[in-house]
């Protein structure tokens, strides 16, 4: 072939305006860049919603007697909760197609909104019953987010394209967490709640036309979206697999730690807060406004900084360092900062290693668990997945509520917490070091099948878009 014939042939098609844009922060082809906007803008309302109903959350639970305690024990109740809502998503798994069930299950939730903010309205005690809520509201349908970018996307394409979808996460918990923070005193909590009911009826309407658009293109007609997913058990999918088994393991040691952590900060504000009110510096503000206002300052600046991290940090970790490297990250900041925890429990000090702590989860970390996902089968992406993020998340919060109560009863303090997360944090390290190598594993197994199979039916190899075969 000559040089005038090389120079000939087509180069494929050429990348949009928006599609170089994104190609600021990672690798962007043609035709992509619809879809993965439109999965981030859905994702970012998600997160706007959940963090209006988290600071909604945080005054109803914690403005009373033994507020800290009680969250934390409530945590715990959220477990045996979603124990029963992950055997009711199998079973709505196994008669309907996804659009389906991720339909039913966001008007479920957001008509729940609408109950609870005219009882709100009635002045009727709300924090236990509200905070197991917005638990296993934020657990499954957050979940079932991913569930869905994960069966729409490519081993390939999710490596590339779920750093971006991970910046409306980011963006959505910064501007949440901010709107809160202003709309908390004017507002109060019952009007929260049906602005979040609202939103969450949109992010319903932007999975319908995801769903739409992603139906229509050649790489998803094989797999009939509209079948019924598939009715495995979560539990009996993650009994039979080691790596999911892992997964799992994973999530309860992760949300272990990040609650005792967040048990630590709570009481930290709780007595900074009676000391303002005690010293008459508190500005006029109740103890409610004043865990209101600071809890929404600090998920703003958790966010601000995860959302830099997801803009800028995860795709080069990933790009550069692999699975393993971005699995590693979280555990060594965060043993660092509970090491300074354990040494100098000050509010202020408190709330930095959290920031630090909670950004990285939200960004990196995040974004890697997603991704353990994208080698594995429709069943283990929607009902695995659903049992991991709800009721092994939540078991973290059990182990996390029983060192509670066995500190409180020893009359530990917040550098003893700290040094129980330190400890737990050593186990984290090789278990994500176990997983880092199954991962590749399991993605070499997954690509060596899709390409037999090409193979086999006498097709071509997936294009450079990433498209499955048929």
């Amino acid at each position: 072939m000559t040089v005038n014939d090389e120079a000939s042939k087509p180069s494929g098609p050429k990348l949009g305006l928006i599609e170089r844009l994104l190609g600021i922060f990672t690798e962007v082809r043609a035709g992509e860049a619809i879809t993965v906007l439109l999965l981030t803008l859905d994702v970012f309302l998600l997160l706007t919603a959940y963090y209006l109903l988290k600071t909604v959350r945080e005054p109803l639970i914690l403005a009373v007697a033994g507020g800290a305690e009680l969250k934390s024990y409530s945590s715990a109740g959220q477990a045996v909760l979603l124990v029963g809502v992950v055997h009711a998503y199998a079973w709505l798994a196994k008669r309907y197609g996804r659009l389906l069930l991720l339909t039913i299950s966001s008007l479920f939730f957001a008509s729940n909104l609408v109950l609870f903010a005219f009882l709100d309205r009635l002045h009727v005690p709300l924090g236990v019953p509200f905070y197991l809520w917005v638990g296993c509201f934020s657990l499954t349908v957050i979940a079932q987010f991913w569930s869905f970018a994960n069966d729409v996307y490519t081993q390939e394409q999710g490596k590339r394209l779920f750093a971006i979808v991970g910046v409306g996460s980011s963006l959505g918990a910064i501007f949440g967490a901010k709107l809160a923070e202003k709309l908390f005193v004017p507002l109060g909590t019952s009007w929260m709640m049906l602005v979040a009911s609202g939103v969450i009826l949109s992010c319903a309407a932007l999975i319908r036309i995801i769903d739409a658009r992603e139906s229509s293109r050649a790489k998803l007609e094989a797999q009939a979206p509209e079948k019924p997913v598939g009715g495995t058990g979560g539990f009996t999918l993650i009994g039979r697999d080691r790596y999911l088994l892992q997964i799992a393991a994973l999530a309860l040691l992760l949300n272990w730690v990040n609650s005792t952590g967040e048990y630590v900060l709570d009481k930290t504000l709780l007595a900074d807060a009676a000391r303002q009110i005690a010293e008459g510096t508190a500005g006029g503000l109740a103890e409610k406004e004043i865990i209101g206002v600071f809890k929404g300052n600090f998920f703003f600046w958790v966010n601000v900084v995860g959302a830099g991290l997801q803009l800028f940090f995860v795709s080069r970790v990933f790009k550069f360092l692999g699975m393993r490297a971005a699995l590693l990250v979280m555990p060594v900041i965060a043993f660092g900062g509970y090491t300074t925890m354990a040494f100098l429990p000050l509010l202020y000090l408190v709330k930095a290693v959290k920031i630090a702590e909670n950004s990285v989860d939200y960004s990196l970390q995040n974004t890697a668990k997603q991704m353990l996902f994208l080698p594995l089968s429709r069943e283990a992406k929607y009902n695995a997945k659903a049992a991991i993020d709800t009721v092994f998340v939540r078991s973290g919060d059990v182990m996390s509520a029983v060192v509670v109560w066995v500190g409180t009863k020893l009359a530990m303090g917040p550098k003893h917490f700290a040094m129980v997360n330190m400890a737990l944090i050593l186990v984290w390290l090789g278990l994500v070091w176990s997983i880092g190598k199954k991962f590749q594993e399991r993605t070499r197994d997954s690509e060596d099948a899709a390409k037999n199979g090409a193979a086999k039916d006498g097709e071509a190899a997936p294009s450079s878009n990433g498209a499955k075969s048929a």
